[in-house]
């Protein structure tokens, strides 16, 4: 079997490690680091624990805190601008994931000198990048340990750069800065590394023995856990659970890629600004659905780890409970379980449908079974 697997040098998983961070960077030989970050973060605090933490080190900080949700690319340019004028020879990305991959992006750009719209696409990133150290705040993106950045362009579409160069020195687990997420994005980022663990362990093209045995132990952790941290918010185990969890599920779908739920959510995200995981887990349901003829006997191995003290008699029978228990956390959680309530309208269906076949074609090319314009618009209209 001939594959290639790309992972994130070092992780670094410890409760309260936001204190070390000033010794990461300097073992990065970094003496001015721009930390990118958002207004929510800020608020939080942890943007300042993080300029204590690198100035108790000797090390000079800036915090860059205007990054948006699907960023924009003109607010990564605006952070490119920000760390060229600091002098900046490290970054640290603290946050989501729209603060993660602002980071990227701002680490490979500022070096190289390179346009961002030129970065846009598949190994287009010349050069190498500044030391980059992610620190997330949630468990879900896994975007610590990933080489894409997902961008928003001025048309409102999302554009990707994929790229080794993004992968960063080090991904940095503190379960203690997820302690404080609302339980809405705990749920909907939960649920999107759960997602993230299924479509990599079911694509058609790009799967492997090392990604499905990511997927397998994160799916573990995940379907674990998250619906403790959702009734218990405090609980720390389970929270940093969570987080490796997602970090697990981010290193096998980045290698193994993604499908057509991811697909389905992007058009959601640009248009109706609901949030990535969020958007995920509503299309989730129907999407497997209609997988089921491809992909009924993964989907029933993953149920069995999902919900391994159910006794199923057939595969169908472990197939269908894996999408029922998907629908079922969403539920549960207290998010939105229809697109209509987040603003999104019939008549928008048949353009989104057509951004998926066209725009998104590339993560069709890897989900379990083939899709048209017309089963994305059935789809949608399922969950509407």
């Amino acid at each position: 079997m001939d594959f290639n697997f790309l992972s994130t040098p070092k992780i670094v998983c410890k409760s309260g490690g936001l204190s070390q961070i000033g010794n990461l960077m300097q073992g990065l030989s970094c003496t001015r680091v721009l930390i990118v970050t958002d207004p929510g973060i800020v608020a939080c605090g942890f943007s300042g624990d993080t300029v204590n933490a690198l100035k108790a080190e000797g090390l000079e900080a800036k915090v860059f805190d205007q990054v948006a949700a699907d960023p924009p690319i003109s607010v990564v340019e605006t952070a490119i601008e920000c760390a060229r004028d600091f002098g900046a020879d490290g970054v640290i990305g603290l946050g989501g994931g729209s603060s993660l991959d602002t980071a990227k992006v701002v680490a490979a750009a500022l070096p190289n000198k390179q346009p961002v719209a030129e970065m846009i696409g598949v190994d287009r990133v010349t050069g190498k990048r500044l030391p980059l150290v992610q620190v997330p705040t949630t468990a879900g993106t896994g975007s610590e340990v990933t080489w894409v950045s997902v961008l928003t362009s001025e048309t409102h579409e999302k554009q990707a750069v994929y790229a080794p160069q993004l992968l960063p020195d080090i991904a940095l687990l503190d379960a203690k800065l997820t302690l404080g997420m609302p339980r809405s994005i705990t749920a909907a980022t939960g649920l999107d590394a759960m997602v993230h663990a299924i479509e990599a362990a079911t694509s058609r093209t790009r799967k492997n023995p090392v990604s499905d045995a990511l997927a397998d132990k994160a799916l573990t952790l995940l379907g674990q856990n998250l619906r403790r941290v959702l009734d218990m918010p405090s609980d720390l185990a389970a929270r940093e659970a969570m987080l490796l969890g997602a970090t697990l599920a981010g290193m096998a779908f980045i290698n193994a890629s993604v499908g057509a739920i991811h697909a389905l959510s992007y058009p959601l995200g640009t248009g109706f600004h609901v949030p990535h995981g969020h958007g995920n887990a509503l299309v989730a349901g129907p999407v497997m659905r209609y997988n089921l003829p491809a992909a009924e006997k993964e989907y029933a191995r993953l149920s069995r780890l999902l919900l391994p003290a159910r006794p199923f008699k057939s595969n169908a029978a472990a197939a269908n409970a894996l999408i029922d228990e998907m629908e079922q956390i969403l539920s549960d959680s207290g998010l939105e379980t229809r697109l209509s309530a987040l603003g999104v309208t019939k008549d928008a269906i048949p353009s989104m449908a057509n951004e998926v076949v066209t725009g998104i074609k590339r993560l069709l090319e890897t989900n379990p079974r083939d899709m048209t314009a017309e089963d994305v618009s059935r789809l949608y209209h399922e969950v509407l």
